[in-house]
């Protein structure tokens, strides 16, 4: 799935949110990009480089926040996961970033600051790939599809973005995909 406009997509912008893909890794390790929206000029993506799960913040193309998990995502089923925890207080503040793999977590970080508006005007949120002008200088803007399999993403603000074992259990995705049908 591709090329998503901004308005066509949940905002995250402002608000504590998650992420939570379930992704199928080959042999060779995961490699290449879950999710991303946005664009080299503002946005944010959830990939796999070098075989660990990774978040990048672009903010407005000025500044790149990173956060890498400490070990590789194993070979096989996995549920990877980003937390944000928005910092309140007004627009564009930053947050906390927590990455989970199965319910663990496996890396943490910070963002000072976010775009409180727009990512991008003509780049939109791709699935599997990122398919316009990258979001992070990690992978170009070609040959960076994920090497697995994505079965699925969830982004969910405020308190649904919020779980106890950090994880999206099988009844809720169900009951998320029956319902849109």
């Amino acid at each position: 799935m591709g090329r998503l406009s901004e308005n066509c997509v949940i905002s995250i912008k402002n608000r504590s949110h998650s992420v939570t893909a379930e992704i199928e890794v080959p042999l060779a390790g995961a490699e290449g990009v879950i999710i991303a929206q946005g664009a080299n000029i503002g946005g944010w993506s959830l990939y796999a480089k070098d075989g660990k799960l990774k978040y990048c913040y672009n903010l407005g193309g000025v500044k790149h926040f990173f956060v890498e998990s400490s070990g590789s995502i194993p070979t096989g089923e996995h549920q990877v996961r980003m937390e944000f925890a928005y910092a309140g207080g007004g627009l564009g503040k930053g947050g906390q970033v927590s990455l989970y793999v199965d319910g663990q977590k496996v890396g943490e970080g910070s963002v000072a600051m976010t775009l409180a508006m727009v990512f991008s005007a003509d780049d939109g949120c791709d699935v599997g790939e990122d398919s316009g002008a990258p979001v992070s200088p990690d992978y170009g803007p070609r040959g960076n599809a994920f090497n697995g399999r994505v079965k699925g993403v969830q982004i969910a603000i405020a308190d649904a973005a919020e779980t106890a074992d950090h994880r999206v259990s099988p009844e809720d995705a169900l009951r998320v995909a029956m319902g849109r049908q």
